[in-house]
């Protein structure tokens, strides 16, 4: 499956208070955000999403008082990537 495009019409991205510059990247992090607070998403993915690294979206969740999820699922997708790594 390839990558999906969402469209978001034009009057709603110049409702946004965000810097037109900044619109792309914030719109993929609270879209992140809310998948993985609502379960769909881990923390890897959601951080694969927005671009950012797994340190950087805990910072950002811990920043805007986001529980976290730490269950069976996400401890074996962590003990992948450290295998990964090594």
């Amino acid at each position: 499956m390839g990558a999906r495009t969402l469209k978001i019409p034009e009057e709603i991205v110049n409702a946004l208070r965000i810097p037109p510059d900044d619109v792309e990247e914030e719109l993929y992090k609270e879209l992140a955000i809310a998948l993985y607070q609502r379960g769909m998403l881990s923390s890897a993915k959601a951080s694969a999403l927005c671009g950012l690294t797994r340190l950087q979206f805990e910072d950002l969740l811990g920043k805007r008082k986001v529980l976290r999820h730490y269950g069976d699922a996400e401890l074996e997708e962590d003990l992948k990537y450290a295998r990964r790594s090594q």
